[in-house]
């Protein structure tokens, strides 16, 4: 049976709610780096994909996900049961204001044009044929959002692998009365994980929305981490004392396990020093 309560308990709840309109987009290309080139050459630099697009963002989706399952008979006399075999994710949305400079025309348009420049020839060639680029070459693994509320205090981010431009929708123009041009693009994308994802994160146990605060948790992160920089190799156990010594002592292999380059390690070695 319910039990009656005062406003005042549900007070904090109702009035700490989230709200839409505070987030950012923050665009990451792929390492191989011809992409890079390819938007440079048409004068979208790097400064203005990864700082200044994704603050021209009018509206985003944050996506969602499904499981398709299976029907199962037989296992259990006249029961039929359901289990879960792949995790689909849906293709996000997102609105772009057009700057004067039309950088962010430009930055879509010919990402999508470089997917489908495999051939090598020039497009205004009579005999013009597409072919696809290698997707490691025009796919994004550090496309991410960030959900944030007012006061900073807390987040929400969604880091994206596999990201690229699938659908452009087409953009009316008219002699009417002027309004702020905007393009809409569709983004597909192989999976999600919520939560940060950073080399730094990891190390500290708070990747994928882990809480720090909870030490069993954050043990099954951090502890193999430790193992890693005190045994691996027989190698001296790390400190803040020598620190820069102790990595140029030892080859990038080294680091390989926990998939960390020279920097990452030493903000890793920092921390574990400091707790």
């Amino acid at each position: 049976m319910p039990t009656p309560q005062s406003i005042s308990n549900f007070r904090p709840l109702i009035t700490n709610l989230a709200q839409t309109s505070h987030y950012q987009v923050i665009f990451g290309l792929p390492s191989s780096g011809t992409l890079s080139s390819y938007l440079n050459a048409r004068g979208v630099n790097t400064t203005f994909i990864t700082e200044s697009s994704g603050l021209l963002c009018s509206s985003a989706s944050i996506p969602g996900s499904s499981l398709a399952t299976a029907d199962i008979n037989g296992n259990f006399m006249g029961v039929q049961e359901k289990m879960a075999h792949t995790r689909i994710f849906t293709q996000m949305q997102l609105e772009f204001y057009v700057d004067s400079d039309y950088r962010m025309m430009k930055f879509l348009e010919h990402w999508m044009e470089f997917i489908a420049s495999g051939s090598g020839q020039n497009p205004a060639n009579q005999g013009y044929y597409y072919r696809m680029q290698y997707p490691d070459d025009y796919k994004s693994n550090s496309t991410k959002i960030i959900k944030f509320d007012r006061d900073y205090a807390k987040e929400f981010e969604y880091n994206f692998i596999g990201l690229f431009p699938i659908n452009m929708s087409s953009v009316p123009v008219s002699y009417d009365s002027s309004e702020i041009m905007k393009v809409s693009v569709a983004f597909n994308y192989e999976r999600y994980i919520p939560g940060q994802t950073s080399s730094l994160s990891n190390a500290q146990g708070t990747s994928n929305n882990v809480d720090s605060s909870n030490a069993s948790a954050t043990s099954q992160y951090t502890q193999p981490i430790i193992d890693s920089l005190t045994s691996q190799g027989g190698a001296t156990p790390f400190d803040t004392t020598g620190l820069e010594t102790s990595i140029s002592g030892n080859s990038p292999e080294y680091y390989s396990n926990f998939g960390q380059n020279s920097q990452d390690a030493t903000n890793t070695a920092n921390f574990l020093g400091a707790v």
